[in-house]
């Protein structure tokens, strides 16, 4: 699937400039770059949620689902929000046991923690049936074990029928183990994109060389 070029400006601060994007079925695709990059910017108007300068959603047509950067609980029960956005009940037991929500399938939303919110809301997400997932930092606010549990069902449910995953993340860790390519941005502009593993090892842009070795790869 293809994505539309677009451009996005906060004032005269910030503007975000990003060509086309070419986001391979099966695949997960990470974003990576400094604070400040654009990196939440690309996600949230990739999604809908906010509009470009000018002209159509990039995604067009493309069906697409969201995971923002701070999880949020509809006033229910954890597995309440789980059916919101699917009534499988295979495909929620699946989900909630691989993420540890069996503990807390019947209570309130609103008051589990910042990562079983975190783990329900990527729950939430997988029960839809999208072309396209973008998920902001999933894993920020989980443990090691949930964070491994949770980029496993990212793979598969892009494996499993051919759909593609947009990741922003401040982990390059994370994006080596994760996915298949990366696009790098630096000061609102896409300076690089590739095949994650000649990205990660060989990038081609001095900016892209400067960030991964600063901040290294485990």
């Amino acid at each position: 699937m293809i994505t539309l070029p677009f451009t996005k400006s906060y004032g005269s601060s910030f503007k975000l400039s990003v060509p086309s994007l070419t986001l391979e079925e099966g695949s997960v695709t990470a974003v990576i770059g400094p604070n400040g990059s654009g990196k939440s910017t690309l996600a949230k108007v990739l999604a809908g949620i906010e509009r470009p300068d000018s002209g159509p959603r990039p995604c067009g047509r493309i069906k697409t689902g969201y995971m923002p950067q701070k999880s949020f609980a509809f006033r229910m029960t954890a597995k309440g929000n789980l059916a919101v956005n699917g009534n499988d009940p295979e495909r929620m037991a699946q989900l909630m046991d691989a993420l540890g929500l069996n503990g807390v399938a019947s209570r309130r939303a609103k008051r589990l923690s910042g990562g079983e919110t975190a783990k329900m809301s990527l729950a939430r997400l997988l029960m839809g049936s999208y072309d396209l997932v973008i998920l902001d930092e999933p894993t920020a606010a989980m443990d090691v074990e949930s964070s491994i549990a949770a980029e496993a069902l990212i793979r598969e449910y892009c494996a499993e029928a051919g759909r593609a995953a947009l990741l922003i993340t401040h982990s390059l860790s994370q994006a080596k183990r994760l996915s298949d390519r990366i696009i790098v941005l630096h000061g609102g502009v896409v300076i690089e994109q590739g095949d994650a593993a000649r990205v990660l090892t060989c990038p081609e842009n001095e900016q892209t060389r400067q960030f991964t070795e600063f901040y290294g790869i485990l």
